[in-house]
């Protein structure tokens, strides 16, 4: 009997299993692809989260410890907020089989040191939140491997020092932000810092740190400030430095340069780099060609170029036949399909000059020219040939003119009397009889009008 009963038993826990794991949270609320369990008192992570969640909102509750693998049961998840929460560190592998992660806030935390393995696997990564901790180290290989990052912010923490040497461009082409506004960097690599990507240069913030006034220091600003970056622009006032290192000779150096009187920045830190951002329309199956024109004048450049859909292209790594790359940096693209459309990132490097220069291209990929016609214009035709139908209905019917004359109605005769017929129909003659027998036949005629309007019927 128990035999019998164990199969079925069995079956019915894992049915119960596999539904647990899709199954809401009580705590939690979910949608179609989100699940939100922010303001819920959570200690700890709910022990079954649904496999399909893409988002996934922890927020403002009090975790304080992730164990390795947290999220391994959520294959699509790309973004995780667990900001305003109690934890401290987190361990190794808690991100374990997470690779799609996309954006990671982790906000308003009590982390202390940034350690390398944090962020090791998410190499999708694109936006990393970190601001509003209590961060006095961020180490050395912290952000290498991620190769997709956009924005990352690090600012209202401790920090003293930050690895600006680890950001390179072939190591972060997409990197736009880099916020360390806030901290307490009081000197800086300024060499690293201009060895920097020219996207991220652009895009660094560090205003509100206690920066001691020297040459060198305000040298980058005064270029930076020329080229009119934003972070500047936005942020005039906020960017101070002391005076030998004494917090209470504090100045404005943006705005008053006296200081700086001796410094010489005539010179270039560095040339510039330029950007060169362009769209390209191309039809599926056409060629295309995208140039890496840039700011260098060196014959000797290297050239890399990054997709997402294609990842690194040089000529060492080409292992398509669609595909070529020039040694002039030209990538060409034969018989190109929808899904090549996307951005392309070209980057020229000068090795003995250390420069490096940057060419995006952003590439639509049309379907053909044909069929946009056979759906759009054709439909239009048809619109129009129905209306010169309507028309042609309505003003060009028969007998619209003022000339034609409408029938009058149909005028019912109305029998007389006549002496003279009475002979005719009483006595017919024995000719009119036989002609009477022989021919039986019954006509209905209707009485006819003459042109004067009068009205006559025909004479036998």
């Amino acid at each position: 009997m128990t035999s019998g009963l164990y199969p079925g038993s069995l079956l019915v826990l894992l049915c119960l299993l596999h539904f647990s794991e899709q199954t809401c949270p009580s705590m939690c609320l979910c949608t179609s692809d989100t699940v939100s369990c922010s303001s819920s008192g959570l200690a700890k992570l709910p022990l079954s989260l649904p496999s399909f969640s893409v988002t996934l909102d922890v927020s403002h509750n009090h975790l304080s410890w992730l164990g390795p693998g947290s999220f391994n049961k959520m294959p699509r998840l790309e973004n995780l907020r667990m900001a305003h929460n109690q934890l401290p560190a987190l361990g190794h592998g808690v991100f374990h089989n997470a690779s799609g992660l996309r954006l990671l806030d982790l906000s308003s935390n009590k982390l202390q040191v940034v350690e390398q393995h944090y962020f090791q696997g998410l190499w999708r990564l694109e936006e990393l939140l970190l601001f509003n901790n209590r961060i006095t180290q961020v180490e050395a290989s912290t952000l290498i491997g991620l190769s997709s990052l956009k924005k990352a912010y690090f600012s209202l923490n401790q920090i003293t020092h930050f690895p600006f040497f680890s950001i390179q461009d072939h190591s972060h082409p997409f990197l736009t932000m880099l916020d360390l506004s806030s901290n307490r960097m009081s000197r800086l690599p300024w060499e690293d810092v201009k060895a920097l990507p020219g996207l991220v240069q652009r895009g660094l913030y560090l205003h509100n740190n206690s920066l001691i006034c020297d040459c060198s220091m305000y040298s980058v600003f005064w270029h930076w400030d020329l080229r009119g970056y934003d972070s500047l622009k936005d942020f005039t006032d906020e960017h101070t430095c002391s005076i030998y290192g004494d917090p209470r000779a504090s100045i404005r150096f943006l705005r008053h340069n006296r200081f700086f009187r001796n410094c010489t920045v005539e010179k270039a830190v560095s040339q510039p780099v330029t950007v060169l951002l362009s769209n390209v329309l191309v039809s599926q199956g056409d060629t295309v060609r995208l140039d890496c024109q840039t700011s260098l004048n060196s014959t000797d450049l290297s050239f890399t170029w990054l997709s997402h859909s294609k990842g690194y292209i040089t000529q060492a790594s080409i292992n398509d036949t669609l595909i070529s790359l020039f040694p002039n940096g030209t990538l060409e693209i034969q018989a190109a399909k929808v899904n090549d459309s996307g951005l392309y990132v070209c980057t020229a490097v000068d090795i003995t000059q250390a420069l490096n220069a940057t060419r995006e291209v952003n590439v639509t990929v049309l379907l053909p020219a044909g069929e946009s016609f056979n759906t759009g214009y054709t439909t239009l035709l048809g619109c129009v040939v129905t209306m010169v139908f309507i028309l042609m209905y309505l003003y060009l019917t028969p007998c619209r003119c003022s000339c034609c004359k409408q029938p009058k109605p149909v005028v019912i005769p109305i029998a007389t009397y006549d002496p003279s017929t009475l002979a005719s129909v009483f006595s017919p003659s024995t000719t009119d009889q036989a002609k009477i027998q022989t021919n039986k036949h019954v006509a209905f005629m209707e009485p006819m009008i003459s042109e004067e309007g009068t009205e006559w019927t025909r004479e036998s």
